[in-house]
């Protein structure tokens, strides 16, 4: 009987032999790359920072690819049937600009430091009260964000084949705990970069025949104006006004709340993607992969918010919030398997769904690992046991591996509760990445920062996110107070959440600076703007500089922008 409930929900679609193949030769291939790395993750350098002896292209994929799972694929794709075209800008002026920050402006101290963590430069800056508040917090927010991969995946599983939810969440799971276990961050990053192309090769299906059947991105717009609006198909016109868009925000939100709060803290001091540019080989190898990366993320939108407006476009059911829906409804988050499965046929299935299963797996074992590496060099050996033989530190790193996993699968559970993913995740960074950043920004550009105001800082701005949070889950009124209107949607409350928590921490950083000593000149050498000699790429032809490829960049960036208006 348990055997058989595996398969007792509606399945849309069935699988041929060739998709099974297709699908086992993917799990098989990925385990036996776990076991060919695992004779190179015997030291501590090798098991957490896969020797930083990556090239430019391989760290600038797997920076990508770590941050390409289930946030990407289904979220997105739920958020752009749910908010339209809108969800682009978590795309171009919500990632851009900040991955370009990181390459030109952290990178530098993040590499000179031979730091193994954000949370590690905190120590080194503002001491070790600083390191250990930032690195839990970072480790329970990794650990939820593991639970989006899971949930992600399981509902893939649940809608295209008809498996157990609970079922198909501990496959992937257990996969993930295997491989990362055996060959750490290195087989992490090799996975990843395989996942990138699978991702790529599966997701582009969905566009591709989307586009085909309606006619065009002309006729596609069309539709969607026709069964939704016309603000659902504009990146920028709609938003001088919170009522004149379909996620309530204005401008200010986008442009201050997310493109300069959200993802210069996501995508300069989220451990997840950095730890992956800290394993290059050299610094212009460190700053040139966020830029590769940056490269790809422009085009990311045509693989994940496009099959989301085709969606609106064509199924022939209303898609709702997780939380409203009623046996045989569907909600906002099962948008990309309802197209996969409209779409696909014997083969093209199977690669579709590798695809996805990719994704997932990929986010997965990126926050994985970066929990681990957070945990055993950041809490455990920093606070529990500081002197213990290196090989302890990898055997703590792979049983943590397994522990991590195992909390995540916990968190899964916790998705289920709001009306998307992204209405999840956004509300995570709002609450540990805005005033992280805004702390690390300031211990980088100000010298007057001291150590007690960078602990007070990112400890008040923390808990004001969550206060705001929990004010408006209780008295859903004073969304007019953080959001600055009362027709704001979850996505909009949570920019300004994080912009407010921002403020929060830098005002409380500022002022507790002025009433402390700070370090000498002599002690924040190499940590501080002004007080650090930057080193230098080298005298390279323009074309092999950053600077020029982050140029050529932004222009496209603009661009686009422009002709999406």
């Amino acid at each position: 009987m348990a055997a058989m409930a595996l398969f007792q929900a509606t399945r849309l679609v069935h699988l041929s032999p060739v998709d099974v193949v297709i699908i086992a030769f993917y799990f098989a291939l990925v385990l036996a790359i776990g076991f060919y790395l695992k004779s190179r993750a015997n030291t501590s350098e090798d098991f957490f920072m896969a020797g930083r002896e990556m090239t430019a292209w391989v760290a600038g994929l797997s920076f990508l690819s770590a941050n390409l799972g289930a946030l990407e694929l289904m979220g997105w794709a739920g958020s752009a049937y749910q908010y339209g075209i809108l969800a682009t800008h978590w795309y171009w002026i919500g990632a851009i600009p900040a991955m370009l920050f990181l390459a030109l402006i952290m990178m530098p101290f993040y590499y000179i430091s031979k730091t193994h963590s954000v949370p590690g430069y905190l120590k080194l800056r503002f001491g070790e009260s600083s390191r250990a508040l930032s690195a839990i917090s970072f480790a329970f927010m990794t650990v939820l964000m593991s639970g989006v991969n899971m949930f992600a995946m399981a509902k893939v599983m649940q809608i295209v084949l008809g498996w157990d939810i609970n079922f198909s969440i501990w496959v992937s799971s257990l996969t993930v705990a295997v491989y990362v276990a055996l060959g750490g961050l290195r087989s992490a990053i090799f996975n990843e970069v395989l996942q990138f192309f699978l991702i790529w090769a599966g997701a582009l299906l969905i566009p591709i025949l989307g586009l085909y059947e309606t006619g065009g991105w002309g006729n596609l717009k069309v539709l969607i104006t026709q069964r939704a609006s016309a603000q659902y198909v504009h990146l920028w016109s709609g938003l001088g006004s919170f009522t004149t868009n379909p996620m309530g925000i204005h401008w200010t939100g986008i442009v201050f709340g997310l493109g300069a709060i959200i993802s210069m803290g996501y995508w300069t001091t989220d451990f997840l993607v950095v730890q992956r540019v800290l394993t290059a080989k050299d610094l212009r190898s460190a700053e040139i992969a966020p830029i590769i990366g940056a490269g790809f993320k422009m085009l990311v939108p045509f693989i994940v918010i496009l099959p989301g407006l085709l969606g609106l476009a064509v199924l022939p059911v209303k898609l709702t919030a997780e939380s409203a829906v009623t046996a045989g409804g569907h909600s906002y988050n099962d948008v990309l398997p309802l197209m996969l499965a409209r779409y696909c046929g014997p083969g093209l299935l199977g690669l579709g769904i590798t695809a996805l299963i990719a994704g997932f797996m990929s986010g997965m074992a990126g926050n994985v690992s970066a929990f681990t590496t957070v945990w055993t060099y950041d809490i455990y050996r920093a606070l529990i046991k500081k002197d213990a033989p290196d090989h302890h530190y990898v055997n703590m790193g792979r049983w943590t591996t397994v522990i991590g996993v195992l909390i995540s699968v916990g968190t899964a559970y916790l998705v289920m509760q709001f009306a998307s993913i992204m209405d999840y995740v956004q509300a995570l960074f709002s609450f540990f990445i805005a005033p992280l950043f805004g702390t690390v920004i300031l211990g980088m550009l100000w010298k007057r920062a001291t150590g007690p105001a960078g602990f007070w800082g990112l400890l008040c701005g923390t808990l004001s996110s969550i206060s705001m949070w929990a004010w408006v889950k209780v008295d859903p009124s004073a969304l007019r107070y953080v959001a600055l209107s009362p027709n704001a949607k979850a996505l909009a409350q949570d920019m300004y959440q994080a912009l407010w928590s921002f403020l929060v921490c830098v005002t409380v950083t500022v002022a507790v600076s002025f009433a402390t000593k700070p370090k000498s000149a002599a002690e924040l050498t190499g940590l501080v703007y002004g007080l650090t000699e930057v080193p230098s790429v080298g005298d390279l032809p323009l074309y092999k500089k950053p600077i020029f490829w982050a140029a050529v960049v932004i222009v496209v960036l603009v661009i686009l922008n422009v002709l999406l208006w």
